[in-house]
């Protein structure tokens, strides 16, 4: 057998059935015969042809047929021919003419066994769009027929009968499902069974990605949770390599990697299984009734530009004015800032020292205020006028209630957004949290107490000893406590403050540290899986809080364990090929569905991992040293406020990701060697190797591209609006407005109609809080069409906090933080995340170092030389002149 249809037919045997292989093969075969080339020929024949050339003397004809076929054949080839680039470029198109069909043909060309290809290929995705589409017709009245049959009566006495109440009825429906789920996971299935098993489970899921209803939904996680259970039994079972060390130790590294990344799948299904969605309470009409409540901003070195908003904001807030007591907290001890609280009326505390920091600052102010709740609000985090309204309700319902949490929104753009110019494009890292996860733990009674926009009763706080200090999260401990003193915890999802985001992905990284430090604190000083107190519930919600703080060393091990194979030809899953694949590909698809289904607002596809990816380095170490001895780490404060003057590079904070981005990158480089030059017989799960390595070099290069931070032009925050306004010009005129956008120093407008408005006219701005009116002086700063810039100039005290008033402590202010996202495309998400990759390569080349650009500049004409020794397809069909 000639060595091209060896080649062949081994890469065909591997990956087709023997029927499949010999079908194509004999086609090939005829292809070789009909045209009588081989592998050698075709290595042969450019050469020989040039050789001839030399001492056969052609017409001028036939000579330029020979130049023009030659062209057309090998495009890339350059002059002078004979070079040692263009032998190996005319080498690797021969061999690339010889194993493909290169040839162009029209629509009238292609052959008749070809189009009827086409056609059953057609057929096949007809009947299963046609299939999805009755599949998600036939659940859609499925969940219908639940959801309205309990009307019935027969249905209702069934439902009321006492039988459902007995002990041993319950304990035999649940060992019935246990051991029904046990023999899905447990059991060993043929390849081929397990195809079958798993392509059933996944058309089912992916029909019912479009149904609505709880129904649905739980149905989807109980799937993803069988196929990712099963999974991992199988890794347990059937993949451990025991006849080689190095390959079982990293195996085992690998296989703990998905124990945890299982466990925290899990109970973030139980978590986030039916989110509550708690609405507020209405108070009682006679505000003498209203408790007082003591608000606490407090503050450390930020500056008063920062605190200032939020302290004015706070006096808005809708609360008989006798019963509210403001208080700015400056553990910085800052004259300026005692001056502006008595210019306002507000009250100042600080301290003789720091301890404890955040804690300590609160659990002082506690022992010099007297409210009966207490208000906390981060300096930066400026409050809605309706903000207790909206949630004082739930402790006058309830005198269990000790803690009411809002979200923690931010208008500004965190470094994600702001670095990958995506602000409210896609959902930011904490959208997650705030949007999802605390209504699922609100369900639980286990949400957290997240130290900012939340309102506690002071009794449950002097009960529990204050303010948590013996770690620095001191929020979530804290909560945790009351918790265990049997108070509840609640969480109303409706943003009633906004702040400001991070400065700088090194300020991010400080501030995640932090938590991730706080959260193994509490692991190891007061483990919430021990203890008296808590309810099953409870624990589980706060081992996945805990648990997602500890993914720094399993993010490691799946950014590396594809190199395994690639570098020391380790086989961590020791099985077939096929078996890999049908294993691992239909059980990340099952997972990816679910998880897009559930969190589609408020995380989008493949954006984790790359969260992830950025944080693993830098919370693997404290939370490691945090475990081991949790009194080690001190609290570090994050800053707010700061101005970013140039685009630069963020090399330091990179520079972990660029290390794991350079070994996949030439793990990649090797694997294609090994692919050509190696073991044949391990070229499947090379494939395999390859595609996660390039996966993580995806991932990798949207975390590098984050590094890249972007220049802040604005030292105000542009707010998005849309409410009307007016304006008065010179000459007494009025004309309505639309408010489009608003910071601290300007605003954004819209007229109806074209306008004469000029820059640096003096216009008069009309807004109304209520039904009070206020009028500020501003002037033009540019104009476009029917788009005005007004800028704020020389406000006093008074006219500062109107503007606050009319703006940012607005009740609806924030109330479309969430309506800004569409639900999650995968394939979208996935498209998103690559371009992002591409960025993160080009931010490399751009803001490489004068040092490094030399060698930079060498590593892309060496790129560039390689890419243009790759063959290439003819472009159009060889016509002689």
């Amino acid at each position: 057998m000639k060595l091209p249809e060896r080649i062949i037919k081994t890469c065909l045997g591997f990956l087709f059935t023997k029927k499949i292989t010999r079908f194509v093969f004999f086609k090939f075969h005829g292809y070789f015969n009909q045209h009588k080339i081989s592998l050698l020929g075709a290595f042969i024949l450019p050469f020989l042809v040039l050789f001839l050339s030399l001492f056969i003397k052609l017409d001028k004809n036939r000579k330029n047929l020979i130049k023009q076929k030659l062209k057309y054949f090998y495009p890339h080839v350059t002059r002078p021919v004979v070079t040692p680039s263009n032998c190996v470029r005319i080498v690797l198109q021969s061999i690339y003419l010889a194993l493909f069909n290169t040839t162009t043909t029209s629509q009238a060309q292609i052959s008749y066994e070809q189009r009827k290809t086409w056609r059953k290929i057609k057929h096949s995705l007809r009947i299963l769009r046609l299939v999805d589409k009755k599949l998600v017709r036939a659940f859609k009245r499925l969940w219908l027929f639940a959801k309205t049959n309990p009307s019935a009566e027969s249905y209702q006495r069934i439902s009321k009968a006492e039988i459902w109440n007995n002990r041993i009825l319950k304990i035999a429906f649940f060992t019935i499902l246990i051991f029904a789920v046990a023999v899905f996971v447990t059991v060993p299935f043929s390849i081929e069974a397990q195809a079958v098993f798993i392509s059933l489970l996944l058309i089912v899921a992916y029909s019912l990605r479009r149904v609505e209803g709880q129904m649905a939904t739980i149905t989807m996680i109980t799937l993803a949770v069988t196929t990712s259970t099963r999974y991992l039994w199988w890794r347990y079972t059937d993949t451990l390599n025991w006849d080689d060390p190095v390959a079982l130790a990293l195996g085992i590294g690998l296989l703990l990697a998905e124990s945890y990344a299982w466990l925290v799948l899990i109970l973030g299904f139980f978590q986030t299984i039916n989110p509550l969605k708690r609405k507020p309470l209405p108070l009682n009409e006679d505000t003498s009734t209203w408790p007082t409540v003591d608000i606490y901003i407090p503050t450390y070195n930020e500056p008063l530009s920062v605190v200032k908003p939020t302290t004015i904001a706070a006096q808005s807030i809708d609360w008989p004015a006798d019963k509210l007591n403001i208080y700015i907290l400056d553990d910085g001890k800052r004259p300026e800032f005692a001056e502006f609280a008595r210019q306002i009326g507000v009250g100042y505390l600080t301290r003789s020292d720091n301890n404890h920091a955040k804690a300590g600052n609160m659990n002082q102010a506690m022992k010099v205020t007297q409210g009966e709740y207490i208000a906390i609000f981060d300096c930066d985090h400026i409050p809605a006028r309706s903000f207790l309204q909206m949630t004082m309700g739930q402790f006058l319902n309830d005198s269990k209630v000790c803690l009411v949490q809002t979200p923690h929104h931010f208008f500004s753009a965190d470094p994600f957004e702001r670095n990958l110019k995506n602000h409210r494009k896609i959902p930011n890292e904490n959208m997650l949290f705030y949007g999802l996860i605390q209504d699922g733990n609100d369900m639980w009674d286990a949400t957290f107490f997240c130290g900012s926009c939340a309102v506690l009763r002071r009794s449950a706080l002097e009960e529990i000893g204050g303010f948590a200090v013996e770690t620095v999260t001191e929020d979530a401990h804290t909560a945790l406590r009351m918790q265990r003193a049997g108070y509840k915890t609640t969480y109303i999802n409706i943003p009633q403050a906004a702040g400001l985001a991070t400065d700088s992905l090194s300020a991010h990284v400080g501030q995640r540290i932090r938590w991730a430090r706080g959260m193994a604190q509490i692991f190891r000083l007061d483990n919430p899986l021990f203890g008296k107190g808590l309810n099953i519930a409870q624990r589980l919600c706060y081992l996945n809080a805990m648990l997602h703080f500890l993914s720094g060393i399993p993010r490691i091990v799946f950014l590396t364990a594809p190199l395994a194979l690639i570098y020391f030809n380790a086989q961590i899953i020791y099985a077939p090929f096929v078996a890999i694949f049908l294993y691992i590909v239909p059980t990340l698809l099952q997972v990816k569905i679910t998880n897009s289904r559930i969190q589609g607002k408020y995380r989008y596809s493949f954006w984790g991992e790359v969260y992830e990816s950025v944080l693993a380095w830098y919370i693997l170490k404290p939370t490691t040293v945090a475990l081991i001895n949790p009194n080690k780490g001190k609290f570090n404060v994050t800053e707010k406020g700061g101005l970013n003057d140039t685009d630069h590079y963020d090399w330091t904070i990179s520079r972990p990701y660029i290390i794991l981005l350079l070994i996949n990158v030439i793990g990649m480089t090797y694997g294609v060697f090994r692919l050509f030059f190696g073991d044949t017989s391990q070229i499947g799960v090379l494939i395999i190797s390859m595609l996660w390595a390039s996966y993580n070099v995806i991932i990798l290069g949207a975390a590098v591209a984050v590094a890249a931070e972007a220049k802040q032009v604005r030292s105000s925050h542009r707010i998005k609006a849309n409410f009307p306004a007016a304006i008065r010009l010179a000459n007494g005129h009025t004309i309505k407005v639309k408010i489009t956008d608003y910071s601290d120093n300007g605003v954004g407008l819209e007229t109806e109609h074209s306008h004469l408005c000029r820059v640096n006219d003096k216009v008069e701005l009309l807004m109304s809080r209520g039904f009070k009116q206020y009028s500020f002086a501003t002037y033009i700063c540019n104009t476009r069409d029917k788009q005005l810039g007004l800028t704020l100039r020389d406000l006093d005290l008074e006219k500062q906090k109107a503007f606050i008033q009319c703006t940012f402590s607005r009740a609806d202010a924030w109330l479309d933080w969430q309506e800004n996202f569409k639900h999650d495309k995968p394939s979208y998400s996935f498209s998103n995340v690559f371009y992002t990759s591409l960025r993160g390569f080009k931010n490399l080349i751009f803001h490489a170092p004068n040092e490094l650009r030399p060698v930079i500049v060498f590593v892309s004409q060496v790129l560039y030389f390689v890419a243009s020794l790759l063959p290439k397809k003819p472009t159009k069909a060889f016509k002689p002149s």
